[in-house]
């Protein structure tokens, strides 16, 4: 399809711009087109050399003229095409992780705890807060990727760059701000007796968020977040609660040691956590709308 293995020649960049491609080498195309600005530029100047060309440089001007007053004249060159840099693209799919409400709740949270803490009214706020911790990523995702949380959902997950690449892209993006805000205000935080230590929820709150993307390949983001999440809660609070009838804090602490700082327990998250990133890689095109071969 082209002359270069990376890049695309004149006849593919024509192919493409009149729509001669299958719908998979077209993928393949566009997301080459994400981070190269020659082959964009390339392809452009084939969709100007088009019988749609004249069509797509009126709606260009128009469009140039209602956003920004900068409408060419007919004569003018289209400025040239500049692809955006890696920080960019980043920058724009982690977005929705970063914005909206979830962001300010985790580090209200974490202020609410140190403020309890220190204050005297709530001194096992650490053992609260690691109960938490595991279920806040969870949340971040489920609030960062789905046509429920963001409103361009329909156009992101079409693209070659959508799917679980963007899916991860959030994800960490979920993760960079969820890990260090929650293990500083865990490390502030009074100890408690018997209780785990201020980063003992690293490992379970990664199995957890890999098992949920994992399982949102069979049961979409937001179910699997949720019955992740839900599982997590019971198998941490239902046996005190059976037992005891109650959730004492000092009690809470001792049962959540077992599941936090154990070095079994620590083993058994790192292996669930390996587990769950394979799955994850087996079921990776579940995320794409299209089955994407290798682009030649």
């Amino acid at each position: 399809m082209t002359a270069h293995r990376h890049h695309l020649d004149a006849a593919a960049a024509t192919r493409y711009a009149s729509g001669e491609l299958p719908e998979a080498a077209s993928w393949q195309v566009e997301r080459h087109l994400e981070g190269c600005g020659a082959c964009a530029a390339r392809v452009s100047a084939a969709a100007r050399a088009t019988a749609a060309g004249p069509t797509l440089a009126t709606v260009r001007s128009a469009v140039l003229a209602e956003v920004a007053g900068l409408a060419p004249t007919p004569e003018a060159s289209p400025a040239p095409v500049r692809a955006p840099s890696r920080r960019a693209r980043l920058r724009w799919a982690a977005g929705p992780a970063l914005r909206g409400p979830w962001p300010p709740a985790v580090a209200g949270v974490c202020l609410v705890a140190l403020v309890l803490a220190h204050g005297g009214a709530f001194p096992q706020a650490r053992t609260a807060l690691l109960l938490l911790a595991p279920l806040l990523p969870l949340a971040g995702v489920a609030l960062s990727y789905g046509p429920h949380t963001d409103p361009l959902h329909e156009l992101t997950a079409t693209t070659p760059g959508g799917g679980l690449r963007l899916l991860l892209v959030r994800g960490a993006a979920v993760l960079a701000f969820c890990v260090p805000a929650l293990t500083v205000a865990g490390a502030l935080l009074p100890e408690v007796a018997g209780g785990p230590g201020p980063a003992a929820w690293l490992l379970p709150a990664l199995a957890l968020t890999l098992g949920a993307l994992a399982l949102g390949s069979y049961l979409g983001c937001r179910n699997a977040v949720a019955v992740v999440g839900g599982l997590w809660s019971l198998g941490v609070l239902a046996p005190v609660t059976v037992r005891y009838g109650a959730l004492p804090a000092e009690l809470l602490a001792q049962t959540l040691t077992p599941w936090f700082s154990s070095p079994a327990a620590q083993a058994g998250w790192a292996g669930a956590a390996v587990c769950c990133a394979a799955l994850l890689a087996v079921r990776r095109h579940s995320f794409d709308a299209y089955d994407r071969p290798e682009f030649p």
